[in-house]
């Protein structure tokens, strides 16, 4: 029975390196998913690749909840790319937080256009197989004057 014991004992350790790295690999999509919106930011607002980026990280069939653009992934290059294109027009991506399938991206705008102080604007992202799949946004024009010291970004 002494032989048992070591076997056992084995055995517990490989049940448990297995149950391990189950949820070592459980959390992969989440990491897999803050590189493919980590990315898709870098190419998008930093870079003002619109095409790239989206031709790149989001799916064709993509589903737009802002009521100005079209769903669909060539109607977004469409909406963003003469935005994008405008030297005056600089984003700056503040914060990126990511929670499984869902990713949020909080940027400032700036532009010189009225009323000049630019724009805080988050965008909502999921994700599925890889690919951004729905968006929604909020934007909020960045005020003269605020009724508090806190900072919007």
């Amino acid at each position: 029975m002494q032989v048992a014991r070591p076997m056992i004992r084995l055995g517990l350790l490989g049940l448990l390196s297995i149950l391990l790295s189950w949820s070592v690999r459980g959390a992969a999509p989440v990491d897999d998913n803050r590189a493919i919106v980590t990315r898709f930011a870098d190419l998008f607002y930093r870079q003002k690749k619109v095409e790239e980026a989206f031709l790149t990280y989001v799916a064709p069939d993509y589903i737009q909840h802002n009521p100005g653009i079209a769903d669909g992934r060539e109607a977004a290059m469409t909406a963003l790319e003469p935005l994008f294109a405008r030297p005056d027009h600089s984003f700056a991506v503040e914060r990126i937080l990511v929670d499984g399938d869902f990713a949020a991206i909080h940027v400032r705008v700036s532009s010189p256009t009225p009323p000049g102080h630019g724009a805080a604007v988050v965008d909502l992202y999921r994700l599925a197989g890889g690919k951004i799949v729905e968006h929604w946004d909020v934007i909020q024009l960045v005020p003269e004057k605020s009724a508090n010291s806190h900072p919007m970004f």
